[in-house]
């Protein structure tokens, strides 16, 4: 064993030691008034009337993908312009795909950010980026991209083999960018998996999809998982974004029993709001798939507010009749509104739809 390998192992036992001591702690609760009053900025949205990326969007080259799904907004050092990634499927596996707007709402130059990976490896069914290494995680801050080693990274969910939707068992990789809009694998072999000794039983059938937050020099990866039917999220943590130490206390948000995430608790985005963190996560239960959020003051220990703060079939043009899910938040400062992308199903199928906390001008 190297040191360097030394160093990771012991470094990765003291971690767990320390989220041991943590996971002891019963105070970390957090109380129904406070969980009201910090979701009360995201709740109370106004809608745009179609979908911002529609189900079908003719992309040069990948004509014959559709259901976009997955949107995750940023920005690059020094450019003015907004960036979008999302997925799209061809019925054999996804691609990811980026377009650019100027005002957040018209979206245009759709081209491929990562295809399929090669036959016989743990991505070759499609990659799922948009678990962007940011250089802040602020809820208001500018989604801009951060290099690290002269790189943009991103973590990316995966899946094995091509001929359907979402073929378990999943994986999740690290890709890497010189330009933060064409990407490529960062290693080789994935970083999580179901074949790993210390999986649990919560997440024995597939990986999901990575949100990566970066904090005090150690990386968090907050990912979805399922076991059977049910999906939960876990957390996993790293010093290089290369080799992964699953949280000992997982799952760190769980299934509840009759509420709104029963079934799913998936995909969450965290950010630093204020004195604390706050998870944005879709939950399924109740007939639908639904907006929700939990908190936390630590990164560990998350408490969900039982209420969405956006239920599927809210949008009077029926636009998320069936799902309303996946989302990406951004802040404009120069019309102070916060801009939600989700993955809206309803009645123009699966595509990108936008609510924002303050109308905007309608064409």
């Amino acid at each position: 064993m190297t040191n360097k390998t030394q160093a990771g192992t012991w470094a990765g036992a003291a971690l767990a030691v320390v989220l041991r001591a943590a996971a002891a702690d019963d105070n970390t609760a957090i109380d129904q008034a406070t969980l009201d009053r910090w979701s009360a900025p995201y709740r109370g949205w106004h809608y745009h009337p179609t979908h911002v990326i529609p189900e079908k969007p003719d992309i040069p080259g990948h004509e014959d993908f559709h259901n976009t799904d997955v949107p995750t907004v940023y920005q690059l050092p020094g450019d003015d312009k907004w960036y979008m990634s999302f997925i799209a499927f061809n019925d054999k596996g996804y691609n990811s795909f980026v377009a650019e707007s100027d005002d957040l709402v018209t979206w245009r130059n759709f081209r491929l950010a990562l295809g399929f990976g090669p036959a016989g490896q743990f991505d070759n069914g499609g990659c799922v980026l948009g678990a962007y290494l940011y250089e802040t995680y602020d809820i208001k801050a500018p989604r801009r991209l951060k290099q690290r080693d002269g790189k943009y990274w991103s973590l990316y969910g995966a899946y094995p083999r091509q001929g359907g939707y979402e073929l378990r068992p999943g994986y999740e990789g690290v890709a890497v960018s010189a330009d933060g809009l064409v990407w490529q694998r960062g290693k080789e072999k994935y970083i999580l998996s179901v074949h790993e000794p210390d999986v649990g039983p919560w997440e024995k059938d597939c990986i999901y999809q990575p949100w990566l937050v970066e904090h005090e020099g150690r990386f968090y990866d907050f990912y979805n998982a399922a076991n059977g039917g049910r999906e939960q999220m876990g957390l996993a943590t790293s010093t290089n974004l290369l080799d992964w130490t699953r949280h000992p206390g997982n799952p760190v948000l769980r299934n509840r029993p009759g509420g709104y995430d029963d079934q799913f608790c998936s995909d969450g985005k965290v950010f630093r709001d204020g004195d604390h963190w706050t998870m944005f996560y879709f939950g399924v239960g109740r007939g639908g798939a639904h907006i929700m959020a939990a908190c936390s003051r630590d990164l560990v220990h998350w408490t969900a507010h039982p209420e969405p703060l956006y239920k599927a079939g809210g949008h009077p043009g029926g636009l998320d009749r069936q799902y309303a899910h996946k989302i990406s938040l951004v802040y404009n400062p120069k019309n102070e509104t916060f801009y939600m992308y989700y993955c809206a199903c309803g009645n123009q199928g699966r595509g990108i739809g936008l609510i924002t906390s303050k109308p905007l001008p309608q064409p």
